[in-house]
């Protein structure tokens, strides 16, 4: 009896102590410093007009550094775009409206500076004729025409006819969408003809007259780069990756950033921890850690890297995409490759074994983050999001920051990566 007692008493202390050294390898103290440090205005919204990407991509490449990595490059390319960094006003019949609570601009709009009138469209009476006929009317010249968003994209066909020089007299469009109001780089490596703005409805309804002083720039060919960070592992003929894109929205005008705590300084952070984590516990084989940039960008940093990639994709035994973790549902969001899904079910069951999260739920692959240009090449691979959360509705707007993001996901997030690797290697 005292010999079982004596063993139940050393399983006990060596749960605690495995327990001790997980805790101190997710390092949540210094994960929330990073995170922080990240969304601060130092690096203005980890955006292109002012630098603020430039500037965490070489605070990443030192913390991944300080991690033990054994190697970190940097992997240069360029990209277009358009860029809000000057004047950003709005008025509705005379009553000024806040930038990024408001109002925010389409990303591929130019600037635009007067005073125009109000067309609202008739959604429920909607006849593409009669719009252009009252377009044609000398009482709506120079008009900006006003409807909600997603009706507009049922009927993208006919608004797209005014977005163009020679398709309307309109001067513009102002596009509905409830609050809080998001902003957008996707689409910004074009600059459209005519303005195009993102409203709430609360803010334009029943307006007869609106005025409008906002600055656009259009970087042509900006310099950014991938950080990438390599931890040797007993074995080379194989290798996995783990990616989060660390560029963000930027600005949107002088005064307003967004800065991004949980879109995307939440993954970076984790990726960083990750690689101290295989720096202190060599792996069995190479593990990769690669920060893109320009994923707001359409993907950009991820595009570039999967068509130059430091090491032949097909030695990928599977990728990691971290986006958007810091949040709080039990309930974790995910995509899988077709190459990935062979695999799927042990990410599963490290979940139901570790009791990591209430379920996982996997959606429809789609083209919404850097794993994506990994999954359309083969590679296996997995993008864990943490959906529905507190956090999530904050998503690309200003109040996305420190006071706003949770860390409930991260060590349930850690710890089921990890413990794929672990069984997977097995």
């Amino acid at each position: 009896m005292k010999q079982n007692r004596l063993f139940r008493w050393v399983a006990v202390l060596l749960v605690m102590v495995l327990s001790c050294a997980a805790a101190g390898a997710q390092d949540l103290p210094r994960y929330k410093k990073i995170v922080k440090q990240l969304s601060s205005a130092k690096y203005q919204g980890r955006g292109y007009a002012r630098d603020g990407v430039r500037r965490a991509g070489k605070y990443i490449a030192r913390q991944f550094e300080k991690a033990g990595a054994d190697e970190v490059t940097l992997q240069p390319f360029t990209l277009d775009i358009n860029t809000f960094n000057g004047d950003m006003e709005m008025w509705a019949d005379g009553r000024k409206l806040v930038a990024g609570i408001d109002f925010s601009m389409r990303e591929y709009s130019p600037g635009v500076h007067g005073e125009f009138p109000v067309y609202h469209v008739d959604t429920l009476n909607f006849d593409e004729e009669k719009l252009f006929a009252d377009l044609a009317k000398p009482e709506n010249a120079n008009c900006l025409v006003c409807c909600e968003f997603w009706f507009t994209y049922k009927h993208r066909a006919a608004f797209s006819k005014l977005q163009k020089k020679d398709g309307s007299t309109n001067a513009g469009l102002l596009y509905e969408w409830t609050s809080p109001i998001k902003f957008y780089k996707a689409y910004g490596e074009k600059v459209v003809d005519k303005p195009i703005v993102w409203v709430t409805p609360e803010a334009i309804a029943g307006v007869r007259s609106v005025k409008l002083n906002v600055d656009n720039e259009f970087l042509k060919g900006y310099a950014t780069e991938n950080v990438i960070a390599r931890v040797n592992g007993r074995r080379h003929d194989g290798c996995y990756v783990f990616t989060a894109h660390y560029d963000h929205l930027g600005n949107l005008g002088r005064k307003v950033y967004y800065p991004g705590a949980n879109d995307n300084a939440s993954g970076t952070a984790a990726i960083i921890l990750l690689a101290k984590y295989y720096a202190e516990h060599q792996p069995e084989y190479d593990m990769y850690f690669i920060a893109f940039s320009g994923e707001d960008a359409n993907l950009r940093g991820s595009t570039w890297y999967a068509e130059h990639p430091v090491v032949p994709l097909d030695q990928i035994r599977y990728l990691f995409n971290l986006d958007m973790i810091g949040d709080d549902n039990p309930v974790q969001y995910c995509e899988v490759s077709d190459a990935g899904m062979e695999k799927y079910p042990l990410f599963e069951q490290v979940n139901r074994d570790e009791g990591l999260f209430r379920a996982l739920n996997r959606g429809d692959l789609a083209a919404n983050s850097d794993h994506y240009p990994f999954a359309t090449r083969g590679v296996p691979c997995i993008f864990l999001e943490n959906q529905e959360g507190s956090a999530f509705p904050y998503y690309h707007t200003p109040e996305d920051n420190k006071k706003t993001v949770r860390f409930d996901s991260y060590e349930p997030v850690f710890r089921l990566v990890t413990g794929f690797i672990e069984r997977d290697c097995r």
